[in-house]
């Protein structure tokens, strides 16, 4: 069974929801019987330990926010050898484990995306509203954002300030139309970038 839950996300999944319906956390501690029985402690442990390795590595390209979906990507690609299959049901319970560590690992939900981040900055409504339209294309541009949210040129640009700031978005002022573009890693893939 222990084999089973390892290398089985959909059956790790019916597994933590069978322990719901009892009200047993078999996470609750890596002592504790299920999860010594199980070994499931472990390999939570293990997946939250690659997470952070993840995050610390990918946060100079992306300021410490990475699509929930590119960080199982990465995931799995460095648990090849593992072979154990990663889903997203277990990236959030080993996220979720790690908020022991303080602030700044935590789940935000960006539109119908869902975001890693891994720094303590606080995003507002002006800054998640931004995310959200570059998720199209990976970008925008102050004119965009200025016609799709009708939004004064002064509150875009000290949001993207901001963003830019905070390590979430790179500028890009070469692009051939002279117009700059905000790039946001968080809502693309970086993995070319990056090399992880």
């Amino acid at each position: 069974m222990q084999n089973d839950i390892r290398k089985n996300p959909a059956f790790r999944s019916q597994f933590h929801e069978m322990c719901a319906k009892v009200g047993v956390d078999p996470l609750a501690s890596n002592k504790g019987f299920w999860a010594e029985l199980l070994g499931i402690g472990d390999f939570y442990y293990e997946l939250g330990v690659q997470i952070v390795d993840i995050c610390l590595a990918t946060r100079p390209h992306n300021g410490g926010l990475i699509s929930l979906q590119e960080l199982c990507r990465l995931l799995c690609q460095r648990r090849k050898s593992a072979r154990e299959a990663v889903s997203e049901d277990d990236c959030l319970r080993a996220i979720s484990k790690l908020k022991v560590l303080g602030s700044g690992f935590e789940v935000i939900s960006v539109g119908k995306r869902k975001l890693v981040r891994s720094v303590p900055t606080e995003l507002n409504k002006d800054h998640n509203e931004i995310l959200e339209l570059a998720q199209a294309q990976g970008f925008v541009t102050v004119e965009e954002v200025e016609k799709r949210l009708s939004w004064p040129s002064g509150r875009v640009v000290d949001a993207l300030d901001t963003l830019l700031d905070e390590g979430l978005a790179m500028i890009d002022k070469g692009h051939r139309d002279g117009i700059p573009r905000y790039w946001f890693p968080c809502v693309s893939s970086i993995a070319s970038i990056v090399g992880v």
